[in-house]
C-alpha cells in the first residue's frame, strides 16, 4: 500500500515564515478567522441547499455544475481539480448527476483512458433556473455592508488566500 500524507499531517509539517509570525494570541472559535469564514460558508451552503433541492440538485452536485456551466467537456480528473473535490468524490457525484440525466460520460477519442463529462440539454438548462440563486443570496448575506467594505472584504480574503498558498499551494 502506497504511504501517502493527509492533508491535515501535511499541513502540520509546514513552516511558517518568519514574516507571517501570529500576530494574535486569541484561539477563541469567535475570534478564529478560519471558524468565522467555516461558519459563514455553511450559512451560505445551508442557504443554497435550500434554493437548489427543489430542483433535484444537491450541494456537492452543484459545483460540479458550476464548472460544466462554463467549460464543458472537461475530463474526469480536470473537472475533480478545478471543484477541489477528490475523484472518488467525484465518481459519486457525477453518478448521480448521470442519473438523473444531467450529464453524460464520454469517452475521449483521442486517449481512450480518459472521460468526458458533457452536459445534456436538461443540465444546461438548470443554468437559467438555479444560477440567479447566487446574487439572491450574497444580497442577502450582504445586507447592511456597503459596497467598499465588501470590496474590501474580497481584497483581503484574497491576502489571506495567497497568504495560505505561500505555505501549503
Amino acid at each position: 500500500m502506497e504511504n501517502r500524507m493527509t492533508r491535515a499531517t501535511e499541513a502540520r509539517s509546514l513552516s511558517v515564515p518568519a514574516d507571517m509570525e501570529p500576530t494574535s494570541t486569541d484561539n477563541t472559535f469567535d475570534s478564529s478567522i478560519g471558524y468565522v469564514l467555516r461558519d459563514t460558508y455553511r450559512g451560505f451552503s445551508r442557504v443554497l441547499q435550500s434554493k437548489i433541492a427543489p430542483h433535484g440538485v444537491s450541494i456537492g452536485q452543484w459545483y460540479f455544475l458550476r464548472v460544466l456551466w462554463e467549460e464543458d467537456g472537461l475530463t474526469q480528473r480536470e473537472l475533480s481539480q478545478r471543484v477541489g473535490m477528490m475523484e472518488p468524490t467525484t465518481v459519486t457525484a457525477l453518478n448521480g448527476m448521470e442519473r438523473r440525466g444531467y450529464v453524460k460520460r464520454v469517452r475521449n477519442a483521442k486517449d481512450r483512458r480518459k472521460i468526458n463529462i458533457f452536459l445534456t440539454d436538461k443540465g444546461r438548462a438548470l443554468k437559467t433556473r438555479l444560477l440567479p440563486f447566487v446574487p439572491e443570496i450574497n444580497t442577502i448575506a450582504s445586507r447592511g455592508i456597503s459596497e467598499a467594505d465588501l470590496d474590501q472584504l474580497r481584497r483581503l480574503l484574497g491576502m489571506m488566500k495567497k497568504n495560505l498558498e505561500q505555505i501549503a499551494p
